[in-house]
């Protein structure tokens, strides 16, 4: 009996160059990566790389050298056909993250997701058949373009994931939201900037709360808050003080309202102190429970996530870990699941977690911005009543 052989994998990026998302995700299929107390090979192989922007920090160039069996390619059609007229891998990963893109009058990078996809649905296409596709972080910018994405995945049948390590990374404390779980509201605090970090704040959010009882069922309407709005806000309870002590509570990075002193949480002055520039979006899902993400900068340089659960006084909490790169490694362990739980995508043909996740935070994300953009005014959503069940298996990384 003939040996099977190894799945070959394209690789679609903007830029390859140190610490860019791309390097964490491509380095660990050419290099492998530390995994379960050992060093990781995947079982595939990366044979063809396109690179939008090539730049002096480049790093593709250098990858290619020291890796022959993967080609670079000048388009994106011929990535994916290895020069030929058709199809020739059997998995594709889209990287569209960092490089130097236009903004859109309301501050979005208008990173080129879409427009990579479309060029690889195209090949799909021409070719007669697909295989699975991953896409890092939200699918676009433009809400229609991503819908449009989803559907298109949809339609044509193939395994399509996406996301970012939040959802997959280590957790602190290592626990789960049970399925089922009744929960009345959860909270986000973390931080970043406004269509970039906000993402991972709604991802950090929804990974847990589509566990609850009758799962996701979309959401209703989303309302911004920055600046003396996010304090008045703030003072008057629009979101749970409560939870933000108790997201607070697992920060490692919470810096100290007052030095010398025992008690250096910070009351609401010394956040108002701390905190130049303040952002929350709040926001109500169909069933009624609500969600709210604060970016924190100067609090908080971490993604940390609190519930009430009926039945406990005390909030559930849980901290999504993310350890920087040091100067010891260039390759942030946190995308480790990441691309582990891509290679379990093309080993098996089977999505490891909904998309529908990334669908609903990535038209959350635009909601936020439109909601900012037209001075924080509330907005309905009623295109984000998008029902989906999670994985019953837990997909954040236990060691």
């Amino acid at each position: 009996m003939a040996a099977q052989s190894r799945p070959k994998i394209a690789a679609v990026i903007t830029v390859y160059r140190k610490h860019s998302h791309a390097q964490h995700i491509v380095d660990r299929f050419l290099e492998g990566y530390g995994w379960n107390g050992t060093h990781h090979h995947p079982a595939m192989d990366l044979v063809s790389l396109y690179v939008d922007q090539v730049g002096a920090d480049d790093l593709s160039r250098d990858r290619a050298e020291r890796f022959p069996q993967m080609k670079i390619y000048p388009t994106i059609a011929e990535t994916l056909t290895l020069g030929g007229s058709k199809l020739a891998v059997d998995g594709v990963v889209l990287v569209g993250e960092h490089g130097n893109y236009p903004k859109t009058e309301k501050g979005q990078v208008q990173y080129p997701r879409y427009q990579f996809f479309q060029q690889i649905v195209d090949v799909y296409k021409s070719s007669g058949r697909s295989v699975p596709l991953f896409n890092d972080k939200h699918l676009s910018w433009n809400w229609a373009w991503a819908k449009e994405m989803y559907d298109t995945s949809r339609k044509m049948g193939f395994p399509f994931q996406a996301g970012s390590s939040l959802a997959v990374t280590w957790r602190i404390p290592s626990v789960e939201m049970p399925l089922g779980t009744k929960m009345s509201e959860a909270l986000c605090v973390c931080y970043g900037g406004v269509d970039s970090y906000d993402f991972h704040g709604l991802e950090t959010i929804q990974c847990m709360v589509e566990r609850r009882r009758g799962f996701e069922s979309g959401v209703k309407w989303m309302q911004a808050y920055r600046g003396d709005k996010f304090w008045d806000a703030y003072k008057e309870g629009v979101w749970p003080k409560k939870l933000v002590e108790a997201a607070l509570c697992r920060s490692h990075t919470l810096t100290p309202a007052r030095e010398g002193f025992n008690d250096v949480f910070p009351s609401m002055d010394d956040m108002r102190r701390l905190v130049k520039d303040p952002v929350a979006y709040r926001y109500e899902h169909a069933d009624g429970v609500k969600s709210t993400m604060l970016l924190m900068n100067g609090l908080v340089k971490d993604f940390n996530f609190a519930a009430f659960i009926d039945g406990h006084v005390v909030p559930f909490s849980t901290q999504m870990y993310l350890p920087m790169p040091d100067g010891r490694t260039t390759l942030a362990s946190f995308f480790s699941p990441l691309n582990n739980n891509m290679e379990k995508m093309f080993l098996t043909g089977k999505a490891q977690y909904p998309v529908e996740r990334t669908l609903l935070t990535t038209g959350l994300t635009a909601a936020g911005v439109d909601s900012l953009f037209q001075g924080q005014k509330r907005l309905d959503t009623p295109h984000l009543r998008i029902p989906y069940q999670p994985a019953k298996e837990s997909t954040f990384w236990r060691t």
